[in-house]
């Protein structure tokens, strides 16, 4: 029997069958682009026929007048970084130089093009935004990225950026990716679809417009067989003999690799050879796969050997690049051929490619048959360079593949620890237990088994069960100091003292890394150690933690790690206003280095804080931030904090059902895992809503969690800093002897810490507490304290000081208090307390006047974030690159904003929103 059809061998059927859905889809997206911008990713088997709809999509894009841009992920250059957003950029390189500077040296670093180290692929990522929201001002762009399962982690890490930022823009990204490949677009959360086989019916139609002369029982077969996979459907008629067919059990992928390997046999010896070359090439260059061809064969070879393959449908030529039609014809060629003839080809390569470092040390990597240090020593460089450019998943993968390849033991532990630390720092959990899994303890010296030990532990806080305890860690930072590593130390210890914040090690262990921190030869005042001191042991440590402070306040020459160690441990030790300012200078130079992970950990810390001293307009948005940000670097502990935050300030504006959802969503992650400051505040978000409510029982069983040391909401610091409302609650629902009883217990540490919000709080629980005379006394002495920055807490005081002179029936001096409270709490958008105030005011005889809703009521957190910077004078620019948005992005949310505030102009925002203080 002849072979079926082989006419149509590499043909292409001119229409899409059956995939109308998919093809709406596409066509919403360009059409709705001058309304708003989007991403789609669409998931199917090989051979589904997502490069079909990818064409499909550049043709509507290029007919309603987009601008398409294109790359193409490939296997072989996953471990160069950044080579998918070459093949983006390219067409559009000439607008890098209008980026504003940092955007534009970070990205220049990232292409290459300059020899500086990329500061954070987050500001490459921002100015990859700005790049394209440039080009769509003139023309609306579509971005089309096929085989995103094979993009570089860089490139998909970038593009994972952009994608979550394109709802202002005039650009779509439209990306395929591979089922049962790990997709590096998915983790993006973009809206997508699955891509299905073909209906029988459809498949039916598809097999007999490309091969209607099949024999019936053929045709049976490869509609079985092709299971309605368009590739199969048009590349099997024309390859495969109906009795090798008839008797077929391969799985599909097989069967077509099997097929693509029968055209590849049927070629001349130096087209096969030539046809290896380019499968395990890295590059399209048609120049690079001739010299390297010409140096397997021994013999000069010219673009005409590879016409065969061309002729046979395998790859397509142009005049410089040669493209494989589909990844598994690339995959059944190097399949098809031996270890030495690969190892020839890769060998080929590498001498080719003797300009371009990177990619001649995979190829060499590639070509080498056992250990082989200088290899290794290569593949280190590489990592370098991919380290200094942004793509730390290629240089994870150098320092692995050249661990592999080194002739010593010690050198293999070097170069695989640093590759785990890589991973730490990316945040792949499984691939560090994987790399730490390849080297044996044996092989390790004393100071390598630190580092092994610490890195296994440099997950989750510290909150997995098979991480090291605070004491081994501890330990383990005191012998590391004693062999000189005073810097190792140190991240051990603070990772030590991080446990102390999210889980309870308890007495022992505190007092054991305060002892290690105390012998270590760094200066008392090291910003490091005074954070490490106030995690392990705020309240003891207390009083020399502020000192250190207030030394250091004013003297951090603006670096912005310091000052988040700063404000890390002000927080801890209830100064929430230094620690605001410190965390918003931490913010303030970690957003332009692109450290979005950083960012999120410091506003969380400034909206903990800001919303303590009832700064809401600047808590909300900070908390939204965080949020947003530490779920787009997956930290979910950060997450569940920023929640918690988020249904506090809920709480304190009146809005007791948004507060209760947030609450209940950050409790999820904070039960998990056991995070303590989360469950801590959650409880203190529920303590405030059943207050607004009037459910003191309720509140007062809330808030009494976080100080129960048996209770997975207690946390050593943050219980210091909830007595007043504690005091509120239990003096209103009459538990009287059980406050008295924990301002006794809590008084204890007022000798030992200057805290703030220990002695306001206790201060305020005296006079709630106090009969008679002493009640007055106790008042005024606590609204004499220095109350500077704590508007809430000095509000709170006078509510409570007016409800006690009314109550005296004292009612003309009670007004006095509580037109103070009312006129605080409306400033501040307290409105449960403020209609308190209202209230008490109309029974010691004075009406109010309605509160009018403050601006920024009217704006969501993100609006609020956007208008409070516009409002400070800040650019669209400047804007954007604080919050890590384009300039238009800013410009079409302003002018959204504008309608709500009753405002047209930004010169305007200043006056509806007045001042706002960090």
């Amino acid at each position: 029997m002849p072979v079926i059809g082989g006419e149509f061998s590499g043909r292409e059927c001119p229409t899409l069958f059956g995939r109308e859905p998919e093809l709406r889809r596409l066509a919403e997206l360009v059409d709705g682009i001058s309304v708003t911008g989007g991403a789609l990713l669409m998931h199917g088997p090989a051979g589904i026929g997502k490069s079909a709809l990818l064409r499909e999509a550049g043709a509507l894009a290029a007919a309603a007048g987009l601008r398409v841009l294109r790359t193409t992920g490939t296997e072989a250059e996953q471990n160069l970084p950044l080579a998918g957003l070459h093949q983006i950029l390219y067409p559009v390189r000439s607008g890098l130089d209008a980026l504003p500077g940092p955007q534009r040296e970070a990205l220049h670093s990232a292409m290459g093009l300059v020899d500086t180290a990329v500061p954070d692929l987050h500001l490459v990522g921002l100015a990859v935004l700005n790049l394209l929201a440039e080009v769509a001002a003139t023309t609306p762009v579509m971005l089309i990225v096929e085989d995103a399962q094979w993009l570089d982690q860089a490139t998909a890490d970038v593009l994972a950026f952009v994608s979550r930022r394109l709802d202002s823009e005039p650009i779509v990204l439209v990306a395929a990716g591979r089922d049962g490949v790990s997709d590096k677009l998915a983790a993006a959360g973009l809206a997508s679809i699955q891509v299905d086989p073909l209906t029988d019916e459809t498949a039916a139609e598809l097999l007999d417009a490309v091969a209607p002369e099949l024999d019936k029982a053929v045709r049976t077969r490869l509609l079985s067989e092709a299971a309605g996979n368009p590739l199969a459907l048009t590349e099997l008629p024309g390859t495969v003999d109906p009795d090798s067919l008839l008797k077929a059990t391969l799985p599909l992928n097989a069967r077509l690799e099997q097929a693509f390997g029968a055209r590849v046999a049927a070629l001349p010896a130096n087209s096969r050879t030539s046809l290896l070359v380019a499968a395990l090439n890295d590059g399209d260059s048609v120049a690079e796969v001739l010299a390297a061809a010409t140096a397997v064969l021994g013999m000069p070879v010219a673009v005409d050997v590879l016409v065969p393959a061309a002729e046979v449908g395998l790859i397509e030529l142009q005049s410089s690049t040669l493209t494989f039609r589909h990844p598994l014809m690339r995959s059944a060629i190097s399949q098809a051929t031996g270890a030495v003839e690969q190892q020839a080809a890769q060998q080929a390569l590498a001498e080719v490619l003797v300009d371009q470092p990177d990619r001649r040390a995979w190829h060499l990597a590639a070509a080498a048959s056992g250990p082989d240090e200088t290899i290794a020593v290569e593949l280190e460089a590489a990592a370098d360079r991919a380290q200094r450019r942004g793509g730390v998943a290629a240089a994870i993968e150098a320092l692995e593949k050249a661990g592999r390849l080194s002739e010593a033991p010690d050198r293999k532990a070097d170069r695989v620890l640093r590759a785990a630390d890589l991973a730490v720092e990316y945040g792949n959990r499984d691939l560090v237990q994987r790399l730490l899994a390849d080297i044996s303890p044996a092989d390790l010296s004393p100071q390598q088994r630190a580092r092994a030990t610490w890195i296994r532990s440099s997950f989750d806080d510290g909150l997995s069960e098979d991480t090291a305890g605070p004491i081994e860690l501890a330990r383990l930072a005191e012998s590391v100091a004693a062999d000189g590593d005073v810097d190792l130390a140190m991240r051990i210890l603070w990772g030590a003292g991080m446990r102390c914040f999210w889980s309870e090690p308890g007495a022992e262990a505190r007092q054991v890394l305060m002892d290690v921190a105390d012998g270590l030869p760094v200066d008392e005042r090291d910003p490091r150690l005074l954070a490490i001191s106030a995690y392990v042991a705020p309240i003891e440590r207390g009083k020399a933690v502020a000192a250190g402070l207030m030394d250091l306040a004013g003297t951090t020459g603006g670096d912005p790690q310091v000052e988040r160690f700063l404000g890390s441990a002000a927080m801890q030790i209830g100064a929430f206003e230094l620690s605001t300012r410190f965390s918003a200078g931490a913010a303030a130079g970690l957003r332009p280095q692109g450290r979005l992970g950083l960012v999120a950990r410091t506003l969380a810390v400034h909206a903990w804080s800001a919303t303590r001293l009832g700064n809401l307009a600047v808590a909300l948005p900070a908390a939204e931030e965080a949020a947003r940000l530490a779920q787009e670097t997956d930290q979910p502990f950060m997450y569940g904090l920023a929640k918690a935050v988020q249904a506090e300030i809920a709480a304190l504006r009146g809005e007791y059902e948004e507060a209760n959802s947030l609450a209940a969503e950050a409790e999820q992650v904070g039960i998990a895992a056991g995070a303590r400051p989360v469950l801590a505040t959650v409880q203190l978000a529920r303590g405030l809503a059943a207050l607004g409510e009037g459910r003191h029982a309720d509140a007062c069983a809330d808030l009494g969690r976080i100080l129960d040391p048996a209770d997975p909401a207690y946390q050593v610091a943050l219980r210091c800093y909830v007595i007043a409302d504690l005091a509120e609650a239990a003096v209103r629902c009459g538990r009287v002897e059980t406050l008295r009883d924990i301002v006794r217990d809590l008084e204890r540490f007022a000798p030992s810490t200057t805290s703030p919000a220990l002695h306001i709080g206790l201060r305020y629980a005296s006079a709630l507490l106090a009969e008679g005379d002493d009640a007055e006394e106790l008042f005024e002495t606590a609204l004499d304290a220095d109350l500077t920055g704590w508007p809430l807490e000095r509000g709170r005081l006078h509510l409570a000081f007016g409800e006690w002179l009314r109550r005296q029936r004292r009612a003309a001096d009670s007004r006095v208090h509580l037109r103070a409270a009312r006129e605080t709490f409306d400033a501040l958008g307290v409105i449960a307390w403020s209609e308190r105030a209202r209230s008490e005011l109309r029974a010691a005889g004075e009406t109010s006047p309605r509160r009018t809703p403050d601006a920024r009521e009217h704006l969501t957190p993100h609006e609020l974030s956007i208008a409070q910077l516009a409002a400070e004078g800040l650019t669209n620019r400047e804007i954007g690159q604080r919050l890590y948005l384009s300039h238009r992005t800013v410009s079409t949310h302003l002018h959204r904003m504008f309608p709500k505030l009753g405002i047209t102009s930004r010169a305007e925002l200043a006056t509806v929103l007045g001042p706002i203080t960090q």
